[in-house]
């Protein structure tokens, strides 16, 4: 699939590891089972040291500068590994492993696992956990991406969370249907308003 996305972005003209790069949200929950990571599409069942290791070599082969849910959301060991391996050349979120929550990011942070974290307002319920859970990853140096949910309507509180807590990253799907419009059309009147003082970050917001 990574290289037909590859095929897709020189056919429009640009240069993945340049103009364009790779974010990839495994997902490795719904595939973790008694302690393997089952592959199925490609007949593999790869243990956490494995699964740590095949990242690293889809990192080394692809421009890919960001990986959520790489491993599963209990998998501290796993986590452990892909982040010792990657962790300085790829942003490595955690979503199922810290679901918003600042208790489990501290852990997270002691353990040296993963380098961010995906926020959901109503993943932990209230906005003063959110604003926690983001004040707590920027002091350990995390990055956070402020995420939408599945099943979204046209508000687009999100965006103006993303820019007043400088998350400098949002993730609300692709310039489709009016629920992820909303949230861009919302940055835009933002950037507006801000005029010069609006900053595009870039790549510059990664760690890598």
């Amino acid at each position: 699939a990574i290289g037909f996305v590859m095929k897709a972005i020189e056919k429009a003209g640009y240069k993945p590891g340049e103009d364009m790069f790779l974010a990839l949200d495994a997902a490795s929950t719904e595939f973790f089972k008694d302690g393997k990571y089952v592959l199925e599409g490609e007949g593999k069942t790869l243990s956490p040291d494995e699964m740590a290791r095949y990242l690293e070599d889809l990192v080394a082969r692809y421009p890919i500068i960001s990986i959520e849910d790489g491993l599963a959301e209990d998998d501290w060991d796993g986590w452990k590994a892909t982040t010792e391996l990657i962790g300085n050349k790829c942003q490595l979120v955690g979503d199922d492993l810290f679901v918003t929550n600042s208790k489990r990011l501290r852990k997270g942070i002691d353990l040296g696992v993963a380098n961010s974290i995906l926020i959901k307002v109503n993943q932990i319920g209230t906005l003063s956990e959110t604003l926690d859970a983001v004040e707590t990853a920027h002091k350990a140096a995390y990055t956070s991406v402020m995420s939408h949910r599945s099943g979204e309507t046209e508000d687009a509180t999100i965006a103006d969370l993303a820019v007043a807590t400088n998350c400098g990253q949002i993730k609300t799907g692709s310039l489709a249907r009016s629920d992820r419009l909303a949230k861009y059309n919302q940055l835009i009147r933002i950037e507006e308003e801000l005029g010069p003082q609006a900053v595009y970050a870039g790549t510059s917001i990664l760690k890598a």
